[in-house]
């Protein structure tokens, strides 16, 4: 019998009662004007607003709603929360997005082609000649962010231009061998889950996205500086076959 579902969408959110809302206004929207069915999963990773509350009021939407949270309602990080919505999920094809609507959800347009060539993992990247970004970040993180994928491309992930934005899609299949390997809860999660896929031979296609820096961000300098040593850990995992 036939997965009845085409694409799960997962939503890590973390005190998200003000950006929540609109993203998943235009996410239903979206999702409803495609002919393939569809669901949308949100994890609460431990907020302590209105976030669950907000949820609550798009649980009647017309695209499967669910939500997830961990263990004593606790806060576990980013990449902890995408994994347990990707395990979750039940779509042939998984992706995940930031609650800020930082990457709109109409661009996986640009995504279905690019499985059809063969491809496993697909991941827009906002440092391609053909990326458009609408609104930047401030220039100290812009220039974290080009050391840091200099970084990322030399010792974990090679061939990436850009491993931090927040929108990837995975086949089940991959998502079903990539994501129980992951062992990153927080910033770094990224990459060590285009490091895992690369090292169990699954294709990668990196495709330009239209992105636009929503106000309320939560990363900080300090997130630069963690996601560093978080690179040591996924090369140190790499070299000890750990993925494997």
């Amino acid at each position: 019998m036939a997965n009845p579902i085409h694409l799960s969408v997962i939503i890590p959110a973390y005190n998200e009662e003000l950006r929540l809302p609109g993203t998943l206004q235009k996410s239903i929207d979206y999702l409803t004007s495609q002919t393939y069915k569809s669901e949308i999963l949100v994890v609460n990773d431990g907020s302590t607003d209105g976030t669950e509350r907000i949820f609550r009021q798009y649980a009647s939407a017309p695209v499967a709603m669910k939500l997830l949270a961990h263990p004593g309602g606790s806060n576990h990080g980013k990449g902890a929360s995408v994994k347990l919505g990707m395990l979750n999920a039940r779509g042939d094809f998984r992706l995940f997005m930031d609650a800020d609507n930082s990457t709109s959800l109409d661009q996986v347009d640009r995504f279905w082609p690019i499985f059809d060539q063969g491809y496993a993992v697909v991941i827009g990247s906002r440092a391609l000649k053909e990326s458009v970004i609408a609104v930047h970040q401030p220039k100290y993180k812009e220039t974290a962010g080009r050391i840091g994928n200099w970084l990322i491309r030399t010792f974990a992930v090679p061939g990436i231009w850009d491993t931090q934005a927040g929108f990837k899609m995975f086949s089940a299949r991959a998502a079903e061998d990539v994501f129980p390997r992951q062992t990153l809860d927080r910033w770094g999660f990224d990459i060590e889950l285009l490091a895992i896929a690369q090292s169990r031979g699954f294709r990668i296609c990196e495709i330009p996205i239209t992105w636009i820096n929503a106000p309320g961000s939560k990363v900080t300098l300090s997130t630069y500086l963690e996601v560093l040593g978080e690179i040591r850990r996924v090369r140190r995992n790499l070299k000890a076959g750990l993925y494997q």
